[in-house]
């Protein structure tokens, strides 16, 4: 007897489309993973201009988006986990994550990494339980 899978594929046309083999979103029972956003225009999938913050601002925008598609918000966050390539951006990435999230935080990692895709300089993947 086949197993009966409890995943679904969130999708939105609100957040870049996936560039790779891989969902936007999955969420199986009340847990939601979002795959990593960088600082893309879902409408161009271009970067959006601008410093770490107005990238921050993007990848925030599109973490959202999914979240939305899945029926939750950010405030739904339990695990956010940060990439950047230079770690003295950290201050400012806080600041704009303080403005997206509200108390209590979400527990979080950040690291700092050689690259990123398309050359952004965040990526960003969080974890929701709704």
């Amino acid at each position: 007897e086949a197993a009966v899978s409890n995943r679904a594929i969130i999708t939105t046309p609100s957040a870049p489309q996936a560039i790779g083999p891989y969902s936007q979103g999955i969420k199986v029972g009340n847990t939601v993973w979002i795959s990593g956003q960088i600082p893309l225009d879902p409408n161009t999938m271009s970067l959006v201009s601008g410093d770490i913050t107005a990238e921050t601002k993007q990848v925030f925008a599109n973490l959202s988006a999914v979240a939305a598609a899945a029926g939750g918000t950010l405030d739904d966050a339990v695990k956010i986990n940060i990439s950047l390539t230079d770690l003295a951006d950290f201050e400012a990435v806080n600041a704009v994550m303080a403005q997206q999230l509200a108390e209590p935080y979400p527990a979080r990692a950040c690291v700092q990494v050689a690259a990123l895709p398309k050359g952004a300089r965040i990526e960003i993947e969080a974890i929701l339980t709704l």
